[in-house]
C-alpha cells in the first residue's frame, strides 16, 4: 500500500504539454546580482541617476544564479596580482590606507543605492536613520562594483534602424561596456545591395551615425572608416608563428587549406586594438581591400567572420610574442584614415604595459537585427530559445518554412555565420541573435550566458506569463554537443569507465559498479549520451507487479529515469537543456511533431510516447528544476520525492475528445489565484491508482551508491 499522502500533487487540471498548472510557481534561487562600474560622467544630476537606476534594474532582471555569478566573476573580475615593490619613502609607504565603506564601496548616490538594495527578488534589508544596511548577498553585489577586466564581443549591427531604435541599442551596448564587455561593431543594413552607387559612402555614413549615438549615450567611440579585411587567400605563416607579413606578401605562399576568401592580418587589427585599449568602441564598415588594393564593399558576414578569426588568432598572446621577436608590424591598411592615426608599432610598449593589454578573443557574437531570433517549427514560427549547432543545424535548415523567408530573410545566413564564428571561439562562448526591441536581453546573456528562457521548459510555461516567448525573444546559439542514443541491444557500446566517471563526478558519490551494471543488463531501455560523456541520462524498463489492480497497469513495465547527470565542467553551458530536450524527444514527448529533433540512434519521432517517472532526494537542490519540468510530484516519506512527466501525445488525444464534446480550450478561471486552467482533470480514465503502482515500483529500486559513512 501507498503509505504517504499525495499532498504535493495539489493541482486540479492538466494540459496536453504534460505540465502542471499549479497555484503559485517554482523558480530558481536568486543569487547575488552582478555589479558594474560607475557610469560615464557625473552622477550628480537626475538624468544620470535615472540611467544608473535603469542599468541596475537591467542587471537585477537577469536573475543570475550563484553559479552564473561565479562564472561571470571568473571571466570579468579583476585578477589579483602580487603587490608591486614599493619605491616610496618609508614615511609614504607606512601611510595608513583610507578605509573602504563596505556598505557603499563606490559611494553611489543614495537613490541609486536604494534601487540596488531594494531591487526585485532580493532579500529584505534593514534600514536605520542614516543608511541602508545590505545583507551578505547584496554586499557581495556591491563589492563587484569595481574596475573589471575587459573582454570583447563582436557585434553585427544589422539595420536599418530608426533614431529611437538605434538609441536603445547603443544604450544596451554602453551597459555591456560597463559590465566589462567591450563591443567591436560591424554595421550592416538589409537595404544595402552589392554594386549600388554610393555603397561605400553610405556604409561610412552609417558608421559615423552609430558613433554619434554611442557618444550621446556617454561612451567613447572610434569610427574606423577604412577596411580592416582583405580579400583573397591568406598567406601561409611559417612555423605557425604570428609573425607579420607585409601587404606585398599577400599573393605569395598561399595556404591551400585556407577556405576563407576574406581575412585579416595582425597589423590590420592595430586600430581595433588601439581603440579597445583606449576604452573606445571601434565601429567598422563592411569594406575590404581586394588584391589590387582597391576598397570595395563586401557582405557584412564576410567581414564579421574574418574579424572573428583574426581577433582570435591575435588574442592576448600576440603582443608578447612580438616583443620577444622584436618585430615591428607594417602599417595598417587604414593608415590614411584620419580617424586612425594611432601608432602601428607594437614593440614600443613595455612588457609591463602588455600585462594589462585587453584580450581581443571575442567571448560573444551578437547579431542585433529587426527580425529577431531564428524561427522554430516546434514553436509555430516563434524563435528558438537555444540552438545546439552540432545536432540541430542541418535540421533547422530542413524544417525552415518558406513563409519565413519573407519575415526572417536573414535567419539562416545568420545561423551559418554563428556556426562559422563559434568554431574559432572559446568553448564557453555563445552567439545571440536578438531584435532591437530586446536590448536588455544582452545584459542577461552576458551575466548568465543562458537563453532568455530555458529551452527545456514545458510548452505551457513558455506560452503564458513572464516566461512567454514572443517574436522578439532572442535566440542563443552554442556550438553544443552531439546527442547519441544507445539502445539496450547496443549496450556493449557504452563506455563504462567514462559513464562511471561522469556519474561519480556529477553526484559526488561512489558508484557500486558491479551491482549497478548488472542491474542495467536486465532492465536498461536506452542511454542518451551528450558529447564525450559530458552528460548522460539512463532510462530503464522497470517491471510492474502483475498483482496490481490499477487499470494503468495494463502496461507491464514503467519507464524510469534512473540517472540524469551532467559533468560539473559542463554545468551551466546548456548541456542540461540539450540533454533534457533529447530525453523529451525519446520518451514522454514522442509521437508529436516537435519531437522530431534528430538524435543519433534515436527514434526520430516515430513511436508512442510514454509516461516517464523518476525519484530524487527530497533535499536535492535540483528539485526546483524538476518541479518546473514535471507534470507532478509525490512525496514518499521524508527521504524521497517521486516526479513524473505525462505522455504528451496521450494527453493531446484526451484533449481532442474534450473538444469534440464542446470544450473550447484551456483558459484562465476568473477569480482564481495562480495558474489555474480549465482542461483535463487530474485523473483521467485509465489513470486510477497509477501513483500507487508507480510508488511501489520506485521504492523497490535499490540504491546505486556506496553508503555514506556516518
Amino acid at each position: 500500500m501507498l503509505k504517504t499522502k499525495a499532498s504535493a500533487i495539489a493541482r486540479s487540471t492538466r494540459t496536453s504539454t504534460g505540465t502542471r498548472p499549479l497555484h503559485g510557481s517554482y523558480g530558481h534561487d536568486v543569487g547575488c546580482s552582478i555589479g558594474t562600474r560607475a557610469l560615464h560622467g557625473s552622477t550628480g544630476n537626475e538624468a544620470n541617476h535615472s540611467a544608473m537606476n535603469d542599468f541596475i534594474v537591467s542587471i537585477l532582471e537577469s536573475n543570475p544564479s550563484t553559479r552564473d555569478a561565479k562564472t561571470y566573476l571568473g571571466t570579468f573580475a579583476t585578477k589579483s596580482k602580487p603587490p608591486p615593490t614599493s619605491k616610496l619613502s618609508p614615511q609614504t609607504a607606512t601611510r595608513p590606507t583610507i578605509p573602504v565603506n563596505t556598505k557603499n564601496p563606490l559611494n553611489l548616490p543614495s537613490d541609486v543605492l536604494h534601487t540596488l538594495l531594494q531591487g526585485p527578488k532580493l532579500a529584505q534589508v534593514v534600514e536605520d536613520e542614516k543608511h541602508v544596511s545590505p545583507n551578505p548577498q547584496q554586499r557581495a553585489a556591491l563589492e563587484l562594483l569595481n574596475p573589471i577586466q575587459r573582454r570583447t564581443a563582436l557585434v553585427k549591427l544589422q539595420g536599418p534602424f530608426t533614431d529611437r531604435q538605434l538609441e536603445s541599442i547603443c544604450l544596451g551596448l554602453v551597459y555591456l561596456g560597463k559590465l566589462g564587455l567591450v563591443c567591436v561593431i560591424v554595421v550592416a543594413r538589409d537595404d544595402w545591395h552589392p554594386g549600388s552607387s554610393g555603397e561605400r559612402r553610405n556604409a561610412q555614413e552609417d558608421v559615423m551615425r552609430v558613433a554619434r549615438e554611442l557618444e550621446a549615450q556617454g561612451a567613447k567611440a572610434r569610427p574606423i572608416l577604412g577596411p580592416t579585411v582583405r580579400l583573397g587567400p591568406k598567406p601561409r605563416q611559417s612555423n605557425d608563428s604570428l609573425a607579420v607579413s607585409s601587404i606585398e606578401s599577400v599573393s605569395a605562399a598561399v595556404d591551400a587549406t585556407e577556405e576563407m576568401n576574406a581575412h585579416t592580418l595582425p597589423e590590420d587589427l592595430v586600430p581595433v586594438r588601439s581603440a579597445l585599449k583606449a576604452g573606445e568602441i571601434p565601429i567598422l564598415p563592411p569594406l575590404a581591400l581586394d588584391s589590387f588594393s582597391r576598397m570595395v564593399a563586401v557582405h557584412p558576414n564576410d567581414v564579421v567572420e574574418a574579424l572573428m578569426k583574426g581577433m582570435v588568432d591575435v588574442g592576448q598572446k600576440r603582443p608578447k610574442q612580438l616583443l620577444q621577436q622584436n618585430i615591428t608590424p607594417t602599417k595598417s591598411i587604414t593608415e590614411n584614415d584620419p580617424a586612425n592615426t594611432e601608432e602601428t608599432a607594437l614593440n614600443s610598449e613595455t612588457a609591463e604595459e602588455q600585462e594589462d593589454d585587453i584580450d581581443m578573443t571575442p567571448l560573444r557574437l551578437m547579431i542585433i537585427n529587426r527580425e529577431g531570433g531564428v524561427p522554430s517549427y516546434a514553436r509555430n514560427g516563434l524563435p528558438h530559445l537555444l540552438i545546439n549547432l552540432q545536432s540541430e543545424h542541418q535540421h533547422i535548415h530542413e524544417t525552415f518554412s518558406p513563409a519565413w523567408t519573407a519575415t526572417h530573410p536573414t535567419s539562416l545566413s545568420n545561423l551559418s555565420l554563428a556556426k562559422s564564428c563559434l568554431k574559432h571561439m572559446p568553448p564557453t562562448s555563445s552567439a545571440i541573435v536578438v531584435s532591437h526591441r530586446s536590448p536588455r536581453s544582452l545584459i542577461a546573456n552576458l551575466i548568465t550566458n543562458k537563453p532568455a528562457q530555458s529551452s527545456s521548459l514545458p510548452s505551457y510555461l513558455l506560452n503564458v506569463g513572464a516566461k512567454k516567448v514572443t517574436p522578439h525573444t532572442p535566440t542563443l546559439i552554442r556550438n553544443g554537443l552531439p546527442m547519441r542514443v544507445i539502445q539496450r541491444a547496443d549496450m556493449a557500446e557504452i563506455d563504462r569507465a567514462k559513464l562511471t566517471d561522469l556519474l561519480e563526478a556529477s553526484f559526488g558519490r561512489t558508484l557500486i559498479q558491479n551491482a549497478f551494471y548488472e542491474r542495467l543488463e536486465k532492465v536498461l531501455d536506452y542511454v542518451i549520451v551528450a558529447g564525450d560523456y559530458a552528460g548522460a541520462c539512463i532510462v530503464t524498463e522497470e517491471p510492474i507487479p502483475s498483482s496490481s489492480s490499477s487499470p494503468s497497469s495494463s502496461r507491464s513495465s514503467l519507464s524510469y529515469l534512473d540517472k540524469f547527470a551532467v559533468h560539473p565542467s559542463h554545468q551551466g553551458d546548456g548541456t542540461v537543456d540539450f540533454l533534457w530536450v533529447a530525453l523529451h524527444d525519446e520518451s514522454f514527448g514522442l509521437g508529436l511533431d516537435h519531437a522530431l529533433n534528430p538524435n543519433e540512434g534515436g527514434k526520430m519521432g516515430v513511436g508512442i510516447g510514454r509516461d516517464l517517472v523518476w525519484r530524487s532526494r527530497s533535499n536535492n537542490p535540483a528539485n526546483k528544476w524538476y518541479y518546473e519540468r514535471s507534470s507532478g510530484h509525490l512525496r514518499m516519506g521524508s527521504a524521497w520525492t517521486m516526479f513524473w512527466c505525462d505522455a504528451e501525445a496521450r494527453l493531446k488525444e484526451q484533449e481532442a475528445k474534450l473538444v469534440e464534446g464542446g470544450w473550447t480550450g484551456a483558459r484562465h478561471v476568473v477569480g482564481m489565484k495562480g495558474r489555474v486552467m480549465e482542461g483535463l482533470s487530474f485523473v483521467e480514465g485509465g489513470e486510477e491508482d497509477r501513483l500507487k503502482d508507480w510508488a511501489g515500483v520506485v521504492e523497490s529500486i535499490p540504491s546505486s551508491w556506496v553508503p555514506l559513512s556516518k
